[in-house]
């Protein structure tokens, strides 16, 4: 069983995208979904050597609070801000400099600084040690940095040890 189903988490999810990508729950659908749940994961771990590991996944309900309680407010604040005036707006480039050395976490990190409206994850550098961040409005660095590894990064490295 264990090698027929190599990633359960990723299996899930791809069965759960199918079935709303198609918007149909019709039997036939369901088997091509299940066919793809079950080789998708098995073909993307001959491509990626690293396996995805997870720590404490208690820590994945809390990160996954944060970030929708987070994307929420970011859309209230990047509206707010469009529709104010434009001279008080400071886009600005961030680097983080990286706890994570799981490269799953760091993808995941990556991608929750995407989703928030208002932060874009623009580069990762070779050695995976700094990730380069574009702000919306950028007014303190420094507390923009230590924003995004207590919220995210560190509930991150619980999941991703």
């Amino acid at each position: 069983m264990r090698r027929l189903l190599t990633s359960p988490p990723l299996s899930l999810a791809v069965l759960l995208l199918w079935l709303l990508l198609v918007a149909d729950f019709s039997p036939g659908q369901l088997a091509i979904g299940i066919i793809l749940a079950l080789l998708l994961p098995w073909l993307a771990g001959m491509l990626e050597p690293e396996r995805a590991s997870f720590g404490r996944t208690i820590a994945l309900l809390a990160l996954t609070r944060r970030v929708l309680w987070d994307m929420l407010l970011s859309n209230i604040e990047v509206a707010r801000r469009i529709l104010g005036p434009e001279r008080v707006l400071t886009p600005g480039f961030v680097w983080i400099p990286l706890e994570l050395t799981n490269i799953h976490g760091i993808t995941a990190l990556a991608s929750i600084i995407t989703l928030t409206p208002g932060t874009v994850s623009a580069e990762l550098t070779g050695d995976r040690r700094f990730l380069l961040v574009h702000c919306f409005n950028l007014k303190d660095a420094d507390a923009q940095v230590a924003e995004i590894k207590a919220r995210y990064e560190s509930l991150l490295k619980e999941i991703f040890p």
